[in-house]
C-alpha cells in the first residue's frame, strides 16, 4: 500500500479511518489470497511457506515456525525478530504496526489485535476505526488463547498465562494471567 493512499496514512498514524474504502479492502483481498495459499501448502513445505512469509510480513528474522493456518489482515504491518515460534491458528489483526521481538514463542490459537471500534452504534456501522499498535519485548511466553489487545506494550522477558487477556502494558521480568491479565508473579 502506498503513502499516496489517504485512510492507509490514517489508519498507520492512528487516525479515524474508513475501514471501507476500497484500496484497503483490495489490499486486504491480497493479503487473505496469500494467506490461503500458506495456509493451504503441504506442511513439509517449509521453503514456500517461508517464502510467503518474508514476502508478506515487514520483516521477520532469519530463524522462524509459524505453523497453519495463520492469519492477519495486511501482513505488512508485522515485524518480527529472530528465533520467532508461533503454532496453530494465530491470529495477528495489523491495522497498526506490530512489533515482536526475538525469542518469541506463541502458543495455540493466540489473538493479537490492533483495530478498534467506536462505541457509539451508529458510528461504528459506518465502518470508520482507528488502530493502536502492539509492541512485545524479546524472551516473551505467550501461552494459548492468550489475546492482547490495542495499543498494549509487553516488555521482555514476560511469560502471558494461558488464556490471559492482556488489555493494559505488562512490564518486563513477570508472570501475568487472568482476564484482565495481572502480574501474579516477578522473575
Amino acid at each position: 500500500m502506498t503513502e499516496s493512499n489517504n485512510e492507509w496514512r490514517k489508519m498507520l498514524s492512528g487516525e479515524i479511518y474508513d475501514a471501507t474504502d476500497g484500496e484497503l479492502l483490495r489490499q486486504l483481498a491480497q493479503t487473505r489470497q496469500r494467506l490461503w495459499e500458506f495456509n493451504n501448502l503441504n506442511p513439509s513445505d517449509i521453503g514456500c511457506q517461508r517464502a510467503i512469509l518474508r514476502d508478506l510480513f515487514g520483516s521477520i528474522g532469519e530463524n522462524f515456525v509459524v505453523n497453519q493456518p495463520f492469519r492477519c489482515d495486511y501482513g505488512c504491518n508485522i515485524h518480527v525478530g529472530e528465533n520467532f515460534f508461533a503454532n496453530f491458528n494465530l491470529t495477528i489483526l495489523d491495522e497498526a504496526r506490530v512489533d515482536i521481538g526475538d525469542h518469541a514463542f506463541i502458543g495455540p490459537n493466540v489473538s493479537i489485535f490492533t483495530a478498534c471500534h467506536p462505541l457509539d452504534a451508529s458510528q461504528r456501522n459506518t465502518g470508520v476505526e482507528w488502530a493502536e499498535p502492539v509492541k512485545i519485548g524479546d524472551n516473551v511466553w505467550i501461552g494459548g488463547c492468550a489475546t492482547i489487545l490495542p495499543g498494549v506494550t509487553v516488555g521482555d522477558n514476560v511469560v502471558i498465562g494461558a488464556g490471559s487477556v492482556v488489555t493494559r502494558d505488562i512490564p518486563s521480568d513477570v508472570v501475568v494471567a487472568g482476564n484482565p491479565a495481572k502480574i501474579i508473579r516477578h522473575l
